[in-house]
């Protein structure tokens, strides 16, 4: 198996200032490449410390993505650090150079003395395109690895990774067959409840159970060899099985996605009442391009399930929608939410013990009940369930 690395740097990411998106990008992309990386590292702006890390790692990893520090500032320094783990100088790349004036140019402004430094790269290295910015990319050999050094702008690197590194991978490496990753996703039950009934199971050689918490879902994975498929789709049925009416959808589809594809499908259009979530809902959906006639957010007020229910068939009246969705103001870990249909209104109040959490969890937890109750009707199911620490207090039929 080839060892296939990355290597990101920058005080801003080693300190947590902010957020590796490039990283978590990369490894899903390869691993559905047939390529999964099989390490992560992160350096600082340290010239010592990039040389040391890239000439370690350049031992162990036949492939490594450089991620930053080739930019025109004094802290960037990947150019620099590869030249020297190399033992070479840097050298005026004039056609990068050619390249970069042009950029300037044809926007109207002036290149500045310090960019000419993006063209300086290691001496035998290959330059790698980058036509949307101004830091080109390289390639260097290094013992036995093969190293790509990148930009960090996330536009920048997704090209450079896709249209240029991932040929030049495929011209000098057989990529093996991707693994196999078969995802369901749930929501009101513990990871170690799911671990509990799952952990029994026997599986076959090279396949892993695997848990992604992600408050207020738990996602499950049964990833292994795709010359495993027959013997892990096999076992699916029993996964399912324990997830039960937790289980809220299958793949990497989200629930707001795959309830916006549903109303598209059907036809269907919905419209929104919200107090607790302040608008959560209407972004999710919103953002998932739904058929989302009319939303309101209202101030908290204190309700009975009735009054939520009566004043929710009034919104959908009113809106002439197919669908009206409420959410109310939680009181002691308690809600009501109502969903109207065409052939009735389900209105229910559920209780969840989320106090300790921040309000925008809370939010979030209490958006995805709503959301439940849409997909329970959409697939035909019964609009209401206990789902583990959410339980049902009250229901109402109207």
């Amino acid at each position: 198996m080839l060892q296939t690395e990355m290597l990101s740097t920058g005080d801003e990411v080693l300190h947590g200032q902010i957020v590796d998106t490039n990283a978590a990008w990369l490894a899903t992309l390869f691993f559905e490449q047939g390529l999964p990386l099989t390490r992560r590292n992160t350096v600082g702006d340290s010239l010592e410390s990039l040389v040391a890390a890239l000439t370690e790692r350049s031992q162990h990893a036949d492939i490594l993505i450089v991620n930053g520090g080739l930019g025109p500032t004094s802290d960037d320094l990947s150019a620099e650090a590869a030249a020297r783990a190399l033992g070479v100088e840097l050298e005026l790349h004039e056609g990068w150079l050619a390249t970069m004036e042009r950029f300037f140019t044809e926007r109207g402004r002036v290149m500045a003395a310090s960019n000419r430094k993006q063209a300086l790269l290691p001496a035998g290295s290959e330059m790698i395109d980058n036509p949307v910015g101004t830091a080109c990319g390289f390639a260097i050999k290094l013992n036995r690895c093969l190293i790509f050094f990148t930009p960090g702008v996330p536009s920048e690197f997704k090209r450079m990774v896709e249209h240029e590194i991932l040929p030049r991978l495929r011209e000098r490496f057989t990529f093996p067959e991707p693994p196999l990753c078969l995802r369901l996703t749930t929501f009101g039950r513990s990871e170690s409840d799911l671990a509990a009934q799952l952990d029994t199971l026997t599986l076959p050689p090279d396949v892993v159970m695997g848990y992604r918490s992600s408050t207020p879902i738990i996602e499950l994975k049964l990833t292994g060899p795709a010359f495993r498929r027959a013997e892990m789709e096999a076992i699916w049925p029993h996964v399912r099985e324990v997830a039960g009416d937790s289980l809220i959808f299958e793949g990497t589809e989200t629930l707001p996605a795959q309830i916006a594809r549903c109303l598209r499908e059907q036809q269907l259009s919905i419209t929104l009442s919200e107090q607790f979530t302040a608008g959560l809902l209407a972004l999710q959906l919103t953002d998932a391009d739904a058929p989302l006639l009319a939303s309101e957010v209202l101030p908290a007020q204190v309700e009975t399930l009735a009054q939520t229910a009566h004043w929710n068939v009034e919104r959908c009246r009113r809106h002439l929608a197919d669908l009206a969705l409420s959410i109310a103001s939680v009181e002691d870990d308690e809600i009501n939410i109502a969903l109207t249909t065409p052939q009735g209104t389900h209105a229910v109040r559920l209780r969840f013990n989320a106090s300790r959490y921040a309000r925008r969890i809370r939010q979030e937890i209490c958006a995805m009940m709503a959301l439940t109750l849409v997909r329970r009707w959409l697939n035909g199911q019964a609009v209401t369930a206990s789902q583990g620490w959410v339980q049902v207090v009250d229901t109402l039929t109207v």
